[in-house]
């Protein structure tokens, strides 16, 4: 039986690849049709030039027919199909006319509780610092589990979407989630969550050649909202119902960088007087650029961090916290002494070089 379900992952991973890879060109050619096209209004917008929307729309379908073929369809499977058809829905609507920042929180509150009532809930959580004070378990209340649980989804599908600013970011850096998590269900022998994630991460490989830059589509919040998504139901029904203590410390770890960016954007704009939801450019991959990185450069380092916070995950979870600090370290070390000596560092004027290459693309 283990054998049959590492099987059904791997083939899950790769129909799911497929699928989305095969059926992108599709969807570019969707997007012009009904005109979902991204065009740069704001110095905000990295891209110089209109790119077709939608192309979640690809690492939906190849996600769904994946699971439809591979997961067993429980209550929680079907709920999380239900909830992602209606993330998707108010993605599609916002990347042809712009929709309300309300109106798309609202549909992402929805979307959640179908999650939350298909059984797809934080019952407990794993006290951190036991031994010290407090049980060993911290249970909720059913409705303060509820909410809990709203919130955590809600919250991962717009860290997500903020993160989606450069061709490649956000779906790479989910698909670098995605294969972390599935490692972390497999061990904890998780068969059906295994089945979902690798349909995930394959979708997410299948678009990512399309989308890294020069990038061919954009997935939108069509893709963006049901990454967040998806990544968030399946770290609840994958490690926050465990009673392990890891359970914390794993879907923190492996969606740090999109939880960090957000949390850092909302204190920066309360800070400075703005509206938590109003967009600016302080994101890290704006820093970044600002600094003299490429695109390409600094997805690359944004890669590298997500790996880094993930294999911290994972060697959390098999040899405990000591071992995963001392990884992280020595990783984050030599991170912070490439960065310090590379060139672009110091020639801070650098900053346009994104700039020059994506118009080196554009007359080739």
């Amino acid at each position: 039986m283990v054998s049959n379900n590492n099987l059904y992952v791997l083939l899950s991973l790769m129909v799911a690849f497929l699928i989305s890879f095969a059926a992108t060109p599709a969807v570019i050619s969707l997007a012009h049709k009904i005109n979902a096209i991204d065009v740069p209004k704001d110095n905000r917008r990295v891209h110089k030039k209109p790119i077709p929307l939608i192309g979640g729309l690809a690492i939906f379908y190849g996600f769904v027919v994946s699971v439809i073929c591979f997961a067993t369809m429980d209550h929680a499977t079907m709920g999380i199909l239900l909830g992602s058809l209606v993330v998707v829905t108010a993605g599609i609507i916002d990347d042809m006319s712009d929709m309300k920042a309300t109106v798309k929180l609202l549909f992402q509150i929805a979307a959640a509780a179908i999650v939350v009532y298909s059984g797809v809930r934080i019952e407990h959580f794993a006290n951190p610092f036991y031994g010290w004070f407090g049980p060993e378990y911290l249970v909720m209340d059913y409705w303060f589990s509820v909410a809990v649980t709203i919130i955590w989804i809600v919250g991962v599908c717009n860290a997500v979407n903020l993160i989606d600013g450069l061709d490649g970011l956000a779906v790479g850096v989910s698909s670098i989630a995605s294969m972390s998590l599935l490692a972390l269900t497999i061990i904890s022998n998780s068969p059906n969550v295994a089945i979902l994630t690798a349909a995930v991460a394959g979708a997410g490989f299948g678009f990512l050649p399309y989308n890294f830059n020069p990038a061919k589509i954009f997935m939108g919040d069509t893709g963006a909202l049901f990454l967040g998504f998806i990544l968030a139901c399946i770290s609840v029904e994958g490690f926050l119902k465990l009673s392990a203590i890891i359970s914390f410390a794993v879907p923190l770890l492996v969606l740090g960088l999109p939880i960090f960016d957000t949390v850092f954007a909302i204190f920066r704009r309360i800070l400075t007087g703005r509206s938590p939801m109003s967009p600016d450019r302080g994101h890290l991959h704006h820093r970044l650029l600002d600094m003299g990185f490429s695109q390409r450069q600094t997805v690359a380092i944004l890669y590298t961090m997500t790996a880094a916070l993930c294999l911290t995950a994972v060697v959390i979870s098999i040899k405990g916290y000591l071992r995963g600090m001392l990884l992280i370290l020595s990783i984050f070390a030599i991170i912070l002494l490439s960065l310090r000596f590379m060139g672009e560092l110091k020639d801070p004027s650098s900053h346009t070089d994104y700039l020059m290459e994506e118009e080196k693309h554009e007359q080739d």
